[in-house]
């Protein structure tokens, strides 16, 4: 049995108690199962294959997931306010920065588990086990077919060169996404050349950054500007959509991998890590080691059109249809350590 709670974009003081009776999460004295066991996942995906994930992974443990979406921030700020005495055992969220927000609060425990530290890449978890990568997440380049050719394109770098002046669309500096790019930046090229590159990059913009990844994929179909940095999944998104105007607009557009000659293509996760003084940290290891077997991987995995963490999971059709990559093995545990600097250097760049 799975008890899936959706969150509102805000938590009110009567949401919260509602959620807590609904769930009954109250830390040790959760209700559990008929054979006690139950495990507690607070999680900002949103996704029906999710549950279905949930309910084969009881049936497969005879252990019962409650679990409680909301947004990053506001799962964060709950298990802050639960204290020592945490209603959750898990936390999923999108973004090694994230995670590491998590990390900095003190809201996780260092797990060893001999599967989970097989299967996920020694990039994509964290150096002493606080958290583990489930889904990759990569940060490409999509340009104007119409303008560029493949063979124009290269690197990260090279859109910061005079020959891309104008041309560039990217979001804000705000945004998690471009922060974790630079905290990746920062850990292979040092501070000095990040903000190089930075500055560079702001130069070219063809317009002030504004809205999400699908509004510079859109802006680039349009000839608004010829290339544009994204995650890919929102690209799949779009391949997949039954709406004509979106159609259009891939039909118009290519992906490229940039860095394939030398340190690979950013890459970031989505993740889980067990939280401190979980009520039921054996069935949380038990939970999230599911979530790395082949089965749960393809379907969490596709639920956004991201890429299996574990090697040799292959990745849903659509994403096949990109072809194969070379990913940067730099351990993302950096893009957090390196955050602070990195929204530093986007402020003294301009890129607002």
């Amino acid at each position: 049995m799975v008890f899936n709670i959706s969150q509102s974009s805000r938590f009110s003081i009567g949401s919260l108690l509602l959620v807590a009776m609904v769930s009954g999460c109250t830390g040790q004295n959760a209700p559990t199962s008929g054979n006690g066991k139950v495990v507690s996942v607070y999680s900002a995906r949103h996704y029906d294959t999710d549950q279905a994930l949930y309910e084969d992974f009881t049936q497969k443990t005879g252990i019962e997931v409650q679990r409680l979406e909301g947004k990053d921030n506001e799962l964060l700020e709950r298990i802050k306010n639960e204290g020592k005495n945490p209603q959750a055992d898990v936390l999923i969220t999108v973004d090694a920065g994230r995670l590491w927000r998590a990390e900095q609060s003190q809201l996780l425990q260092p797990i060893n588990s001999e599967t989970l530290n097989q299967k996920i890449p020694e990039s994509l978890r964290h150096p002493d086990g606080l958290w583990f990568g489930l889904t990759k997440r990569v940060r490409m380049l999509v340009y104007n077919k119409a303008k560029v050719k493949p063979a124009d394109l290269s690197t990260y770098e090279a859109l910061a060169e005079p020959a891309w002046k104008g041309r560039v669309c990217i979001r804000s500096s705000n945004n998690i996404y471009n922060q974790s790019l630079l905290g990746s930046f920062i850990e292979s090229k040092g501070k000095a050349e990040t903000e190089k590159w930075a500055k560079g990059l702001v130069a070219n913009l063809a317009r002030p950054p504004k809205g999400g990844d699908v509004d510079q994929i859109k802006a680039v179909a349009a000839g608004q500007c010829d290339v544009a940095i994204v995650n890919h999944y929102y690209v799949a998104r779009l391949a997949q959509s039954t709406n004509a105007k979106n159609k259009a607009v891939i039909e118009k557009v290519g992906v490229f991998f940039p860095n394939q000659d030398d340190r690979g293509t950013h890459v970031n996760i989505s993740g889980a890590g067990v939280v401190a003084n979980a009520p039921n940290k054996e069935h949380a290891i038990a939970f999230m080691e599911y979530l790395t077997s082949p089965e749960a991987q393809k379907v969490f995995a596709e639920a956004n059109n991201e890429y299996p963490a574990v090697i040799d999971i292959e990745p849903s059709s659509a994403l096949k249809a990109y072809g194969e990559f070379k990913a940067d093995t730099v351990n993302v545990s950096a893009y957090g350590r390196n955050n602070l600097e990195a929204t530093k250097i986007a402020d003294r760049a301009g890129w607002q």
